[in-house]
């Protein structure tokens, strides 16, 4: 990675969280020079000074603002982003004060707990007119830039399938989540299917299960269909309780197209054999996960273009999962629009902020909504 023109100064960030997750984000950040940590935040700030202290060299050196509250860090430290390393039920907050005291924000997957309060914060970002974007961070994988690459050159595409069995045992919350998998995984694999097929949803079948061996007290297995916007068909199938001859953490995956197939192990380079030759697109590396999507983060701030995976955007891969739940738990297809239609529904009747509740009553439509610009 190359470092600042000398004449551009790196980002000021903020962190919040300081827990496994946000300690792997501080060795991000401390290997970035385009960026400068300058303030921690965590609701244990013993927990922020001791995840700085074990920082990478670099870091723990620096004077950074250690604190509890988010407000009182950035106006002490200076900052002007956020890195969001919080628990999900923490984003929707996090996000909102973040985006009402200016700063630019990079949160981590998914965009918040429920499409609902995704609204809310895609809402504050067009108040606000900051930046919002969140870390899909499979997404930075050269790899799934070639499978991506594959399918635009072999044309239409007819189904795109992606297997994923792992066996872990993480202990906590995980193991008493009613959809472990569906809900805390799925969504890398359903959104990089958006990104491979340029396609968004528009409707699932689900089923979702927990074999008798499982270790999990929910739902750790999980099969579903879902229907694309290009006519094409996603297909899932996955376990979270699957011993022996475990996928690659991205999935495997299988593309059948128009000019012919594509697979991709998830760790390996894909392969491609097509029926007539075809002219594909040369793949930059856009550098790998949390560093990948960071780089990319601070890339789209200082030259203000669009950047991947922007709330806006990033809630149509929330509603993939929302959609798989509902269609599981009442053993029927799901429209993608139902999803949005309940989720404005219920962000309207929960905005506690008037401002933007006003602004999500004025969008003509949910998609309509998604795509206005800032004010």
């Amino acid at each position: 990675m190359t470092g600042s023109p000398s004449d551009v100064p790196p980002l000021k960030v903020l962190q919040v969280g300081a827990g496994g997750m946000g300690r792997a984000w501080l060795s991000a950040i401390a290997a970035n020079p385009d960026v400068e940590l300058v303030g921690l935040v965590d609701l244990d700030a013993a927990v922020a000074a001791a995840a700085l202290a074990a920082a990478p060299a670099g870091l723990s050196e620096r004077d950074v603002t250690v604190g509890t509250d988010l407000l009182e860090v950035a106006r002490t430290s200076g900052a002007s982003a956020v890195v969001d390393v919080t628990v999900p039920t923490a984003h929707h907050p996090v996000t909102t004060a973040a985006l009402f005291a200016g700063l630019d924000v990079l949160g981590e997957k998914p965009v918040t707990e429920t499409v609902a309060e995704a609204l809310s914060l895609v809402a504050a970002t067009q108040l606000t007119g900051r930046r919002f974007v969140v870390s899909q961070s499979r997404r930075f994988n050269q790899q799934a830039f070639q499978l991506r690459a594959f399918a635009q050159a072999l044309g239409a595409a007819g189904t795109l399938a992606c297997e994923f069995f792992k066996a872990p045992h993480f202990g906590g919350f995980r193991e008493q989540m009613p959809h472990p998998l569906l809900v805390d995984m799925a969504i890398h694999q359903f959104d990089l299917a958006r990104f491979v097929l340029d396609a968004d949803p528009v409707a699932v079948y689900a089923e979702a299960f927990n074999p008798r061996w499982s270790w999990y007290a929910g739902d750790a297995s999980a099969v579903a269909t879902f229907e694309m916007s290009d006519g094409s068909r996603f297909s899932y199938s996955g376990s979270w309780c699957a011993p022996g001859l475990e996928t690659s953490w991205n999935g495997s995956w299988r593309l059948s197209a128009e000019g012919g197939s594509a697979i991709w192990t998830g760790d390996d380079a894909p392969s491609v054999e097509s029926v007539e030759p075809i002219d594909v697109a040369e793949v930059a590396d856009p550098g790998r996960e949390l560093a990948g999507s960071l780089a990319a983060f601070v890339a789209g701030i200082r030259d203000g273009a669009p950047l991947m995976c922007e709330a806006a955007d990033n809630v149509l891969s929330l509603a993939m999962v929302e959609a798989a739940v509902a269609s599981a738990t009442s053993g029927q297809r799901v429209a993608i629009d139902d999803v949005l239609d309940r989720a404005y529904e219920a962000a309207l009747a929960r905005e506690t902020r008037d401002d933007v509740r006003e602004a999500l009553a004025a969008w003509p439509s949910v998609l309509e909504g998604l795509a206005s610009p800032a004010v």
